[in-house]
Parts: structure tokens; sequence; C-alpha cells
């Protein structure tokens, strides 16, 4: 038996079934006689999509947004320990809650220039170096002033990974896995969430801190072992870069030629584009991206969700409930929720779970807000509590399945190449700014009304379902370059 096997591919490339006749590494070996069991070819495809390699990236690099759910869900389960052994005030903890969105806001300012400039993967192991010092600050703490500042160094890095995780991903997954490969981003961040909450249950908030650096560690090793983003590298003119990284992620036996030339084609194209500065950025052609980025932006952070993960433990307090028992059922109510957004992305699109998930946010914070209405006017006795934990786990659950992770994919695909650094900088300082708003405003909000502040929490809610209904386009199923042309003929 020959040892040269050629096996034919019937993949799917932009709606259109072709064979790939070449397999191997360039098409090195000879051509046998065409295979005729198409499911058998159709399962080899779809085994080739999906390498050692692909996966192996897609896990180092989401262990940086374990690092930020780590850093989010920090605060809650040591808040009570951190105020009485630093003997800070409500308003002092809240500031050093909100100043991870701060450092996030000026993170947000670099990162799309700074991933354009130094690469994908070197902004990942840049990142993990700021996570490692920032907890060692805070875990050395004895005032104010460093654990402020290392709350603000993870926000910074936090700002920059939130960016550039999405976008390597997204660069260089195929278009029918893109979906669920990112979300895993959001995915990892709720993990990182619930892990702070129960372990934060039965450490000192010190050794908490030691904790989070653990990931951090394991991806500047990682990082070493696996290729640049595909896509970057043909930005940057390394063609042969390019090709060998695309071969890598695609597996050995894998035909690349089209996929390259279409991406290479769309590289070239904007070439073509004079470089785009920063007023330039708000030209016709890019005025619906910038729309649909901002607006999903400032919506996925304004309905609430780090003021409820950063003080979960206060309001379960406030509401009457045992602190410990709530935060234990939020952190298990966080991740069904996620791993189901992960299997149904790329299957019922990012616009209706987005939807749902507004849908469900609105009645999460409507209850939450009606339980404490109760509780001032003495109604329904002790059952106010309860009603205020179904509310607040129906939102933690409806949030990463399509608000979290609908948000993050769309914006990581509807910016053109030439514009991602800037403008994905700029949906990024909106997030942060709105993120800061959330949470350095909720503890006073909480103070002034409770059930108000949950009110005009599922006010947005309801804002966001319409603006996605009537703004937000649908990107399932179609190649980076095909989304982008859409974008910027809307309004041609």
């Amino acid at each position: 038996m020959k040892e040269e096997i050629k096996v034919q591919l019937l993949l799917n490339t932009d709606n259109n079934d072709k064979l790939v006749d070449e397999a191997g590494h360039h098409g090195l070996f000879p051509p046998l006689p065409e295979a005729n069991d198409t499911s058998l070819a159709v399962a080899a495809a779809a085994a080739a999509a999906v390498t050692p390699m692909l996966l192996f990236s897609v896990f180092i690099a989401v262990l940086g947004s374990f690092s930020f759910g780590f850093v989010v869900g920090y605060t809650s389960p040591v808040q009570a320990e951190i105020m009485k052994e630093l003997d800070l005030s409500t308003a002092q903890f809240s500031l050093f809650g909100s100043l991870l969105t701060v450092g996030g806001a000026l993170g947000s300012v670099v990162c799309g220039k700074l991933t354009d400039y130094i690469g994908r993967r070197r902004v990942l192991q840049l990142t993990s170096l700021v996570f490692i010092f920032g907890w060692f600050a805070i875990s050395v703490s004895q005032g104010a002033w460093l654990l402020d500042l290392g709350r603000w160094m993870l926000g910074f890095t936090g700002g920059i990974s939130g960016f550039a995780i999405p976008v390597y991903v997204a660069e260089f997954t195929p278009k029918n896995l893109r979906g669920g490969f990112v979300i895993l981003h959001v995915l990892m961040i709720t993990v990182g969430v619930s892990a702070a909450f129960l372990i934060g249950l039965v450490t000192s908030w010190r050794t908490l801190a030691l904790i989070g650096i653990i990931p951090s560690l394991v991806q500047i090793v990682g990082i070493f072992f696996i290729p640049e983003s595909p896509r970057w590298l043909m930005m940057m003119g390394k063609n042969k870069e390019f090709e060998a990284a695309l071969q890598c992620f695609r597996g050995g036996f894998v035909d690349i030629t089209q996929e390259a030339a279409d991406i290479r084609n769309s590289a070239e194209a904007l070439d073509q584009i004079e470089k785009v500065s920063i007023l330039q950025l708000f030209q016709r052609k890019y005025a619906y991206a910038h729309i649909v980025g901002i607006g999903l932006s400032a919506l996925g952070a304004l309905v609430g969700l780090n003021g409820i993960i950063f003080y979960a433990g206060s309001i379960f307090e406030s509401a009457g409930f045992s602190v410990k028992v709530g935060t234990v059922a939020l952190a298990s109510f966080q991740l069904p929720s996620v791993v189901l957004g992960v299997i149904l992305m790329d299957k019922c699109g990012r616009r209706p779970l987005i939807m749902i998930s507004a849908a469900g946010l609105f009645i999460g914070c409507s209850l939450t807000g009606l339980a404490f209405l109760f509780e001032d006017h003495h109604f329904l006795g002790g059952i106010s509590p309860s009603i205020a934990l179904i509310g607040i786990l129906i939102y933690v659950a409806f949030y990463p399945i399509g608000v979290g992770g609908g948000t993050c994919i769309i914006i990581s695909e509807i910016y053109p190449l030439n514009i991602k650094g800037s403008a994905g900088s700029i949906a990024a300082v909106v997030s942060s700014l709105s993120s800061w708003i959330v949470s350095y405003a909720f503890n006073f909000s909480m103070e002034w009304s409770s059930s108000g502040t949950f009110f005009v929490l599922a006010g947005v809610c309801v804002f966001t379902l319409i603006f996605v209904a009537k703004l937000v386009p649908e990107t399932k199923g179609k190649t980076l370059e095909e989304v982008h042309k859409t974008m910027s003929d809307v309004w041609q």
C-alpha cells in the first residue's frame, strides 16, 4: 500500500461547496482517485477544523479572561474583611472597587494601538505580567494607597486584555465556529468570578490575591507555544509567517489555499486605503460600525453587572439574605448559562440570544427591585429576601448568554483591520467608563433607594433590547471580511 495517501475534504467556503484536491504540506503528495464517501469527507473536514493547536491556543488566550474574572469577583467575598482590617469607609471601598474600571478605561485607550503595534501574543504576555504585579501589590497592602494601586493595575491590564483576547481568538478560528470560541472569553470570565466567590469564602483576602497570580503564570509560559494571529501577520506584511501560522491552526493535512487567498485579498484591499487617523475614523462608511460597537459597549456595562458582582455580598445583606448562601448560589448559577451560550451562539445567532438575555435581565432586575420595595413597606414578610435572591440569580444566569457573550463577539467582528485598533479602543473606553459609572455609584445608589436602583437598571435592559432589535446586524456564519463589507455598505 502506498504511504502517500490523499484525502479530499468537503469544505463550506463562502456558502459554496468546494472539494479540496490537495492535502498534506502544500500538495506534496501525489494525486489519487477522488473519495466518494461524502459523509466521511465532511467528518474529516470538521475534525480538521478543530485541531489540537487551535484548542490549545484558545485555552491559553482565555486564561487571561479567567484572570480578569477573578479580579471582578474579588471584592464581593472580601469586602467586610478588608474594610475591617484596613479601616476603610464605604466611600474608600467604593473607590477601591471602581478603580478597576478607571484602570480599564486607561487601558482601553491604548489597547487597540498596542495590540496592532506589538501583536496579539505579546500583548497577552504583557497583560499577564501586569496582572501578577497588581495582585502582589494587593496581597502586601497595609493601607488604602497600595491596595488602590494594585486594583488600578489590574483594571488597566484588564482593559487591554478584554479587547485583545476576543480579537485574537476571532482572527484564527474558522467562521462556523468563531462565535462559540469567542464566547469562551465570557465563559472564562464567569468561571473566574465564580472561583473568586467560592475560594474567597474559605481564604483570607491576602491569600485570595496570591491565588489570582497562578493563571497569569501559566499563561506566560503557554504563550511561547502558540502562533501569532494569521490576520495580524498578514497585516504586517509577514507572508511566510502568515501562511505558517494559518497552517498550524488548521492542521498539516488541510489545504489553506482558498482561505489564505481570501485573507490576503482583503489585506491587499485594505492596503490600498489611506491609513485612518482618529478624525477620519468618523467617516460615513464607518458610522454604522461605530453606532453598533459604541452602543453595545455602553449598554453591556450600563445594565449593571459590575455593581451586582462587585457588591453582591452587601446586596444580600441589605436584602436580609445569608451572604454565604447567596454567594454560593450566585457562583453556581452563572456557569450553566455561559455553557449554553457557547453551544447556541453559532446555532441561534448573536441577535436572538442578546435580546433573550436583555429580557431576562429585565425580569431579574424587576423582581429584585420589587423585593426591596416589599421589604421597605414590610409587605410579604420573610418572603422578600428570597424574591431578591431569585431576581439576582435570574440576572446572573441571563447576562453571559447574550448581553455578556453576544455583544463581545459582535464588537470583535464588526471593525475592519484598518480601523480595528483605533475603533476598538474607542469602544473599550466607552465600556470602561460606563462600567466605572455603575461600579462607583452603585453603593451610593443603593443607600439612596435599593428598589429604585434596580428599577433604573430594568429600564436600561428594555432600551438594550430595543437597540439590538432595531440596529444590530447578525454576523453568524459570515467571514470577518463579509461582515466588514456589510457594515461599510449600509450607509454608502
